[in-house]
């Protein structure tokens, strides 16, 4: 009987981690974040990693925690991990990853997890690493400690034109003010504000050595069509750049032309191609 070579990984083999995701900076950066702060114990990451390939070879990753990440995964290790994970409750709120890892492990597990609330099969990843060549909008900075009321009502209207669903029905919205919370205390968080309203908002969600992956861009709707967008994403490459890590890297939906356009023009190049899966 054929033994399938995937096991969780524990602190020891940190370094051969780390190696791995040295390989794939943009797409397995969530990852890399993780791990860079907590490690690999379970009790402190609040998630396991699994690993496929020899001790001594390890190929692929895949990081189970609030998310489902994929990292570098080919169809073998899509196949072991799958088989694994098939004979688990679901506890995670998403796949997210590479899109050909993400949509091959819920082929394998969907008679199991479904249904899916949503399946996003193509978001281009994109990455830039020079000064947009566009003019930054000097309004656009970084937001305050005491402005996280203000920014709390933007960030609960993006999440939930972006997901589908409001952050506040869980606990009523304790965890994610937590978020945006830590997210303006370590000055990831960018907002435009206009006569005390938040206009345009986005942030760092993700920091690693090697990228800041922008996520939560919004802008509020009675100001869209405006034009301010480029301007204000600029301001946030920009900072990024010069403060924070060598590289700035996001994924968007196919399907929002709008958004592909302004990042187009704030210098960013596809890289690859993610995919979402939503519960």
């Amino acid at each position: 009987m054929l033994t399938v070579p995937v096991r969780q990984l524990g602190e020891s083999e940190r370094r051969a981690v780390e190696r791995l995701l040295d390989h794939d900076p943009f797409a397995g950066a969530q990852v890399a974040e993780r791990i860079a702060a907590r490690g690999l114990s379970w009790w402190r990451a609040e998630g396991r990693i699994l690993g496929y390939g020899a001790r001594r070879n390890l190929e692929s990753l895949c990081w189970l925690g609030g998310n489902l990440t994929p990292v570098l995964a080919s169809d073998a290790a899509v196949a072991a991990f799958a088989d694994l994970l098939s004979g688990e409750e679901r506890l995670c709120s998403s796949i997210v990853g590479r899109a050909d890892a993400v949509l091959g492990l819920w082929d394998r597990l969907s008679d199991t997890w479904g249904p899916a609330r949503d399946v996003r099969p193509n978001q281009p990843l994109l990455a830039t690493d020079t000064l947009p060549p566009v003019p930054a909008d000097p309004e656009v900075r970084q937001v305050r400690s005491g402005e996280v009321d203000r920014l709390f009502p933007a960030a609960v209207a993006m999440y939930t034109e972006e997901v589908g669903v409001s952050p506040l029905a869980e606990d009523g919205g304790r965890s994610y003010r937590r978020r945006v919370n830590d997210l303006v205390r370590t000055g990831r968080a960018y907002a435009r504000i206009v006569d005390g309203k938040v206009v345009f908002k986005a942030e760092l969600a993700v920091v690693t050595k090697r990228t800041a992956q922008i996520q939560g861009v919004w802008v509020a709707p009675e100001w869209r069509g405006r034009g301010i967008a480029t301007a204000a994403m600029a301001a946030v490459v920009r900072d990024a750049l010069l403060r924070v890590a060598p590289t700035v890297s996001l994924y968007v939906n196919d399907f929002n032309l709008p958004a592909r356009r302004v990042y187009e023009r704030c210098g960013f190049q596809p890289i690859g191609t993610l995919a979402t899966v939503l519960f």
